[in-house]
């Protein structure tokens, strides 16, 4: 067993900072290792969004960006032994794990990658159903069967005993699908310190380190609201690693000479991104408690986490669908001083009344005022004549896709026939766009199990 290991962040979700997991590689060095890298690119609307491309192409569907990144730095993984944990698979791991095949064999690296597959129960849907699995909506109750016909993804939240099981196997990098973002970080900590499915604490730890990276540079003085003015070089910002100890405790640092802050109130902020009750962290490994997190700074950018608790995991799985709801629409305008602010209004008035004439209809209709009060609404002090220039943001949702076709008609002309001082009109007419709707359910954890699969490329 190691003393200790060190797992970095890579990406905080697809799209996020292209250079970040190639330099969490190139700086990684005696003084400064790291054993694995984690990559979280998936989102609930990202599955939705891989799936209609893999409906398109079925080699595709997954984060092409993770192919890419491997490309650079696949011959760094290999002299530095360091392991690629990531749920880039999206919707067709098996498409990714082919993708890097042949980065592999171009580069003439060997290399075994895993793969772990089962999470996507959209085929399964009918059958799950039929079987007495009602996929409820579990903020509304609402049977799946009133959008049934609608859904485009449905997704089953892994945890992270399935990439422990490909790590056994000698994977040094692993693909996932829906894998919890928590899962990528734990999985490694199970595995090189041996812990075992019902060392509930340590669990939690791991799900708690998990929790801190999984945003990337979020912890480490990315999007920081405490005191963001003494975040140092955010052009080269390091994202965080987790130096973790078999006991449970980890050390939340980054690389030497990069940008960004580790403290304990960015560690604190990060803890507090996306949480429910901060006592029933659920996952599929554990349950967290996240009121017993102790939080100490011992230097500068070291953050001590420790004395974590946990709890036995429950007895069903998270499942992420989407489905198509309808459309929507966007447009902008820009009007300036004098007036800036009445004229906008009277902008908006003119497109409703237009709109209702022409007999478009809409469950939304939605006007925001950038620069004025599109953040804080009511909240707002700014008093409306001190606004020199606003943009008047117009926004529309329903099912009719024909309204929608004609609200974007209906922007342009009132550059010509509504009040002066307009500008900020460019990119043609708003078309109409997918509505993905989410729907969250809960699944018996006996109805699905995990596959892996573990190859390796010559």
């Amino acid at each position: 067993m190691k003393d200790k290991i060190r797992i970095a962040s890579g990406q905080g979700f697809w799209g996020d900072l292209p250079r970040a997991p190639i330099d969490q590689i190139k700086r990684a060095n005696a003084s400064s290792p790291i054993d694995y890298l984690m990559m979280d690119y998936l989102a609930e609307v990202t599955m939705s969004i891989m799936q209609k491309q893999k409906l398109k192409d079925p080699k595709a569907g997954y984060a092409r960006d993770l192919v890419d990144v491997i490309d650079q730095v696949l011959p760094d993984i290999v002299e530095k032994n360091i392991k690629i944990i990531t749920n880039g698979g999206g919707v067709n791991p098996e498409g990714c794990r082919d993708a890097i095949f042949e980065v592999a064999r171009r580069r003439g690296i060997p290399i075994k990658v895993g793969i772990v597959m089962g999470d996507n129960i959209l085929d399964s849907i009918d059958e799950l159903l039929a079987n007495g699995h009602q996929l409820k909506n579990m903020e509304t109750g609402e049977s799946l069967k009133g959008v049934r016909d609608r859904v485009l993804s449905a997704n089953v939240y892994f945890g992270a005993w399935p990439i422990v099981e490909a790590l056994r196997q000698g994977a040094q990098i692993v693909i996932t699908g829906r894998t919890t973002d928590t899962g990528l970080s734990l999985a490694p900590m199970i595995y090189e310190f041996g812990w075992k499915e019902d060392d509930w604490d340590r669990l939690a730890a791991g799900t708690v380190a998990g929790h801190i990276l999984e945003c990337g540079a979020q912890s480490s003085g990315g999007n920081f609201s405490a005191d963001w003015k003494a975040v140092k070089d955010f052009i080269n910002i390091g994202f965080p690693i987790a130096e973790a100890y078999p006991n449970g405790d980890f050390m939340i640092t980054k690389h030497p000479k990069t940008g960004g802050l580790v403290t304990r109130q960015t560690v604190a902020e990060q803890l507090l991104y996306e949480i429910g009750n901060p006592k029933d962290y659920i996952t599929p490994d554990c349950i967290a408690d996240f009121t017993s997190i102790h939080l100490e700074e011992l230097g500068r950018d070291r953050v001590k986490v420790h004395s974590i608790k946990g709890l036995p995991f429950t007895d069903s799985y998270k499942v992420s669908m989407s489905y198509n709801d309808g459309f929507s629409a966007a447009g902008n305008l820009t009007y300036t001083w004098p007036d800036a602010m009445e004229k906008a209004r009277l902008s908006d008035k003119i497109l409703r009344g237009r709109l209702k004439l022409l007999g478009a209809t809409f469950e939304e209709f939605r006007t925001e005022y950038l620069g004025y009060n599109s953040c804080h609404g009511p909240l707002v002090t700014l008093k409306e004549e001190q606004v020199e220039e606003v943009v008047v943001k117009f926004a529309v949702r329903g099912k009719d896709k024909a309204s929608l076709e004609t609200f974007g008609k209906e922007i342009a002309p009132l550059i010509l026939t509504g009040p002066p001082s307009v500008t900020g009109f460019a990119g043609g007419r708003p078309k109409p766009s997918d509505v993905v709707a989410y729907w969250p359910a809960l699944l018996d954890k006996s109805a699905v199990t995990p596959r892996v699969i573990v190859e390796e490329v010559r």
